[in-house]
């Protein structure tokens, strides 16, 4: 009788571990380890290449190529990894599907277009998952 009632124990008790720890884990999204950006920069798209971008302490916005030559990007735009458009509008972060319709982008976080997620604090710093 006791082997009986050990043997069903080691069968059941697998089974009911198992399908908690499933269940628990389920609905689970993996978590984001955000560190504060050393360099200030993000990917970015433009007319189809690879562009870094960053902002100036007045928060105007800069673009390079290469990471080393940086221009001042008159648009004030980039684009992320789904080709929204993104820009810092009355003091908020806003983004677009066409360019004429802007709406502020959640927690302003954004996937670049390298595929790491992008996000600025309140004082405009920039912070990144990696």
């Amino acid at each position: 009788m006791t082997i009986a009632l050990l043997t069903a124990s080691l069968f059941t008790a697998p089974a009911m571990t198992a399908t908690a720890t499933a269940t628990g884990n389920e609905t689970a999204a993996p978590a984001f380890e955000w560190a504060k950006s050393p360099t200030g920069t993000w990917a970015g798209t433009l007319d189809g290449k690879t562009m870094w971008y960053k902002l100036d302490k007045k928060g105007g916005l800069w673009h390079s190529a290469d990471g080393k030559k940086w221009m001042e990007d008159k648009s004030g735009a980039w684009t992320d990894k789904e080709g929204k458009w993104l820009k810092i509008h009355d003091k908020k972060l806003v983004w677009s599907t066409d360019g004429q319709s802007w709406s502020e982008v959640p927690e302003w976080k954004w996937e670049g277009s390298d595929g790491k997620w992008y996000k600025f604090d309140a004082s405009w710093g920039l912070w990144v998952n990696e």
